[in-house]
């Protein structure tokens, strides 16, 4: 079953203007217009991702990910600079044209986004089990006792020490501050996860664990995730299926396996034969 599909997602940073669009893109070489110099972050994008199902996005910095990524977060106010259409689940109408309240009940219910930095996702002078439980009272949960027991099971889910629950985040290590993230985005059992860059200042030994405890809570819990990520060894370890991106554009999606083991677009080429 669908979860999401997306179709003609745009993200433009500055003004604008018509020429924007023709004048951008990987066949252009830049995803800045040369005429206005907004920069087109990503545009004509279509995806789909089913319940269950983890899709994988990578490219190089600046390839448009990460803003294709926050906008099916929402983490962007619906305006000039963005469009598209997002159909979510048995929802009616467009998810990026949803109110306030709406948008506010979506991120706090059904849909979480892991930040690529820690300071926007945590709060590192909250305890972690704070920074947990702050998600459970932002949906409505109000009994104290029922949220320090979520808090708990969710910290012995993502493997994060019980007894460290009271401590100030900042005293945390990094992968642990990772996990604290995926405890806070399974909080309130969203149907859809996105992971921005979630290895970023990571060491590759806290990589793998973080990684591998996602993948496991991923898989029990049957929720679909979006991992966005420039590394092709995160993507193929998490992903079912995969788009690859260049200068705001998709240049390229399928199954993840066929894009590693056999890429059709000469860029995706180029970026996996750069890592073997």
């Amino acid at each position: 079953m669908t979860l999401l599909e997306a179709e003609g997602l745009r993200t433009v940073y500055g003004e604008g203007c018509s020429a924007c669009l023709d004048a951008t893109g990987p066949a252009e070489g830049t995803n800045q217009c040369p005429h206005c110099g907004s920069v087109v972050a990503c545009a004509e994008a279509d995806l789909s991702v089913a319940a269950g199902e983890v899709l994988g996005i990578v490219g190089e910095s600046g390839s448009g990910k990460s803003s294709l990524a926050e906008l099916l977060a929402l983490e962007h106010n619906p305006d000039a600079t963005t469009g598209g259409t997002v159909s979510y689940g048995d929802r009616p109408g467009n998810l990026l044209d949803v109110d306030y309240q709406t948008r506010h009940d979506l991120r706090t219910g059904e849909i979480a986004l892991v930040h690529q930095h820690i300071r926007d996702g945590l709060t590192l002078d909250f305890t972690g089990g704070g920074n947990v439980a702050e998600k459970l009272l932002s949906a409505g949960w109000r009994s104290y006792a029922d949220v320090r027991e979520r808090v708990e099971e969710l910290f012995a889910e993502t493997e994060i020490p019980l007894d460290r629950m009271d401590d100030p985040t900042h005293t945390y290590s990094g992968g642990m501050q990772r996990r604290v993230q995926i405890a806070r985005a399974l909080a309130t059992d969203p149907d859809l996860i996105v992971l921005d860059e979630p290895t970023t200042g990571l060491d590759v030994s806290i990589q793998a664990r973080v990684l591998d405890t996602f993948r496991r809570v991923q898989r029990e819990e049957g929720v679909a995730a979006i991992v966005v990520s420039h590394d092709l060894g995160v993507v193929r370890l998490l992903a079912d299926r995969t788009l690859v991106m260049r200068h705001g554009r998709v240049v390229e999606s399928g199954l993840t396996d066929r894009i590693m083991e056999d890429p059709h677009h000469n860029y995706t080429q180029t970026l996996i034969n750069s890592v073997l």
